[in-house]
């Protein structure tokens, strides 16, 4: 007996996923609740769990195909509370195995003619003479979904390879944002000496005492929320021949995953203490990489922080994350001669900028920002008392 497996709900504002990677292969074990396959959505990849215990069957859809919803996505031997018969547990040794995926056979259509209903090899290999078109499977690894295609002289060659679902809406929604918005930067650079100086200062204890790292963007955060309160257009939005203003600040950051760089939600950031902050971050990014992020965590967001720092970068115009109408953009510190009270010194200096729609904030208010924001973190006492 076989169980369908469905493709699961996937939120209000989902209505269909692709195949991003098959879990589990045809004839091996699954245990309950065990991933079986990986779904790409708009926003986040999503694990689809198996219902029972039992060994994998058929694959019905392939990767890179879209299930419709609620349809079939693969079938699975259950693990009844009996033994024997035909809703037994299907065991494979790891000969029965090879051979199960050699002849590209479904091992719960077999019957088992071994201990407890167990198959054996001389099953499996009268199941593949009594089904001769049954496609074989390759005894070797699988080749890789996309083979690089030889073009022209050797060493010169193409590959093509699919985008992945989470790609394509990258793509769609960073165009779309270019499209639609009066989209401007402005720039400019922040002494990160002093924050730099209290995090020396402090990390031991912050870590001790809460647990977390003490990070820049806890600063940067806090900045951010002072500066939107100033001037909450930065916060708002343009909804028809309407703008939203929001009285929340839900900062989204870009943390970085294995599918590309994912923008999970700090809800309520304005509300937060530092150490609240640096949690919610660390716990995005712990999962961004293990890929557990939810739709939940990406949805919404009034504000968005970006830190290309972290890969090197100097300067950039960062892209607009619509609905929203502002981003700004973090890039590395480096060492650079600055003028101060008549003296060239060497200090720590990062480049800011800050992408904005032009349709709704004005010139003005998109550069007085962005000086709140380089007065707070040269001067963090200001974000103790709300100046």
């Amino acid at each position: 007996m076989s169980t369908e497996v469905k493709v699961p709900t996937l939120g209000e504002s989902v209505t269909e996923a692709t195949i991003g990677e098959w879990l589990k292969q045809p004839g091996e074990a699954v245990a309950l609740d065990e991933p079986i396959a990986s779904l790409e959505t708009d926003k986040v990849a999503v694990e689809v769990p198996s219902p029972v215990a039992g060994v994998m069957g058929q694959q019905v859809v392939a990767v890179g195909d879209t299930p419709a919803p609620a349809a079939k996505a693969e079938a699975a031997a259950p693990a009844p509370a009996t033994t024997g018969g035909e809703d037994a547990v299907v065991t494979l040794s790891p000969a029965v195995r090879r051979l199960v995926l050699e002849h590209g056979l479904d091992p719960s259509k077999i019957k088992g003619t071994g201990k407890d209903g167990r198959l054996t090899k001389e099953d499996v290999l009268a199941a593949a003479e009594a089904a001769p078109d049954a496609a074989p499977a390759p005894a070797a690894a699988p080749a890789p979904a996309a083979a690089p295609a030889a073009t022209g002289a050797p060493g010169r060659q193409e590959e093509r390879v699919k985008m992945t679902r989470l790609r394509q809406t990258i793509a769609r929604r960073l165009k779309s944002a270019q499209d639609t918005a009066a989209m401007l930067t402005t720039f400019n650079d922040v002494d990160m000496t002093a924050v730099i100086e209290a995090r020396g200062r402090y990390k031991d204890l912050f870590e001790k005492k809460h647990g977390v790292r003490l990070g820049f963007m806890g600063f940067f955060t806090k900045a951010a929320c002072l500066a939107l309160k100033d001037i909450p257009a930065v916060n708002g939005r343009i909804d028809g021949d309407e703008i939203v203003y929001n009285n929340y600040m839900d900062i989204s950051v870009a943390v970085s995953g294995p599918s590309g760089l994912v923008v999970p939600v700090i809800r309520n950031a304005e509300s937060l203490s530092f150490a609240g902050i640096e949690k919610t971050i660390g716990d995005f990014g712990k999962r961004a990489k293990e890929g557990t992020l939810t739709m939940d965590d990406m949805t919404g967001g009034t504000f968005t922080i970006s830190n290309g720092g972290v890969f090197g970068s100097l300067m950039s115009t960062p892209i607009i994350n619509p609905p929203q109408s502002a981003v700004l953009g973090l890039h590395r510190i480096e060492d650079r001669p600055v003028a101060i009270n008549g003296q060239v010194v060497i200090r720590p200096m990062m480049y800011l900028a800050l992408s904005y729609d032009h349709r709704l904030i004005d010139g003005r208010e998109a550069v007085t920002f962005l000086k709140t924001i380089k007065e707070a973190i040269e001067d963090p006492t200001r974000l103790l008392i709300d100046l």
